[in-house]
């Protein structure tokens, strides 16, 4: 039998319409809520509290306070948290989730404010279609006030050990003196020594040149990082050579899908393209380093004549990308690219594209961290990505 909700609870709804009217809207509605979603728990674990059943998916694993700004005013609410459960499930109350979009669309919608140039009456139009809340004119100014504040202490947050780090860019259109260019927006995010991912910072510069890409990684090792094992990136000039003088001891392994991407160039012959990039993939797929490099001998040896500059160019720089084996056998598969950056440059690209267009880099580099403080949050507060 799933969790039900007592008469209790019912009872205390209806005293506190009775007893306020209107004005008890907003705790009736916290009382429901919280009941709700406690229900909906039970329902994914198919098992209500301190019931055994051979079905259930998992545990309750206590609550997490939030509080929802709504229509009828500020819901306290409790969420509930679940543990042991299958790795490919999640939990998120789905009563949470409009209000969970509201959220994010009226902190993206004052961040518009700034890249648009609009009034805040502007701002709480659009607010309010986004969102279906009232938002005053006040309110937008007070949290266009803060924004700015609140993303500065997250981008110079104290940092920790840091196993892993994982460096990528990826850019933008800004408007610069007078003219539109590309725009970098350098991202690291980091695998924690509890296994969790985070992102550890964001910035934005006219381009990926070392002096920006070492600022960048000198800027991390002032906030604290330290420990790291192992860099994962691409082969960028500037950061390699950034990476170099931050990071002089620290293993670097190359993104290998951006080599498998690379080697393309070098194929003489369409025709030829299947079989290389079969082979390459054999070599990642190696089971250890000697026989990743003996695969890569034979590489090599195969299209010394066919295609002497695939060789030439799979000689030099496929062994950048085998570092990785020298890490944990079951960490290897996803710190082998730099893969782990995808979700966050989707969620960034999701985002950016509406605006098209950025006014200047202050306004793209406040966007870019509202998001990723976001995902950050998320990430921090997931399941482990490694088992370390």
């Amino acid at each position: 039998m799933t969790h039900r909700v007592d008469d209790t609870t019912i009872s205390h709804v209806m005293e506190t319409l009775i007893s306020h009217g209107f004005d008890g809207l907003a705790e009736a509605v916290s009382v429901l809520m919280n009941e709700a979603m406690k229900l909906e728990r039970s329902g994914f674990l198919q098992a209500g509290p301190f019931e055994r059943t051979a079905e259930r998916r998992g545990y309750a694993n206590g609550f997490k306070d939030k509080t929802v700004r709504s229509r009828v005013g500020e819901l306290d609410l409790r969420i509930p948290q679940v543990r042991d459960t299958a790795e490919a499930e999640t939990f998120y109350p789905q009563a949470l989730e409009r209000g969970l979009r509201s959220d994010r669309a009226l902190v993206l919608a004052v961040a518009e404010m700034y890249i648009n140039g609009v009034s805040t009456r502007r701002v709480k139009e659009i607010t309010s279609a986004l969102c279906g809340l009232d938002v005053s004119s006040s309110d937008v100014s007070r949290a266009a006030a803060t924004l700015d504040e609140q993303l500065e202490g997250w981008r110079t947050r104290p940092l920790g050990e840091v196993p892993y780090l994982v460096l990528d860019a990826r850019y933008e259109k800004v408007r610069h003196g007078g003219h539109v260019v590309d725009c970098a927006v350098l991202i690291a995010i980091g695998v924690q020594a509890d296994g969790r991912r985070s992102v550890l910072g964001v910035s934005v510069a006219l381009s990926e040149a070392e002096v920006h890409w070492r600022g960048f990684l000198s800027s991390l090792m002032e906030r604290g990082l330290h420990g790291v094992q192992l860099v994962v990136s691409d082969s960028h000039e500037g950061l390699k050579n950034a990476r170099k003088a931050v990071l002089p001891s620290v293993p670097w392994q190359r993104c290998q899908f951006h080599l498998q991407q690379n080697a393309g160039k070098y194929v003489p012959r369409v025709s030829m393209r299947r079989e290389v990039a079969e082979a390459i993939r054999s070599i990642f797929n190696a089971p250890d380093r000697p026989e990743a490099e003996r695969l890569l001998r034979k590489f090599c040896d195969r299209y010394r004549d066919t295609a002497p500059k695939l060789s030439a160019w799979a000689e030099a720089n496929i062994p950048e990308g085998l570092t990785v084996f020298a890490m944990p056998v079951q960490h290897r598969r996803r710190l082998r690219t730099s893969n782990a950056l995808e979700r966050l440059n989707k969620e960034i690209k999701r985002r950016t594209r509406v605006a098209t267009m950025f006014p200047n880099e202050a306004s793209l580099l406040r966007l870019v961290t509202a998001i990723d403080s976001e995902i950050s949050e998320e990430w921090e507060t997931g399941r482990s990505y490694l088992s370390m």
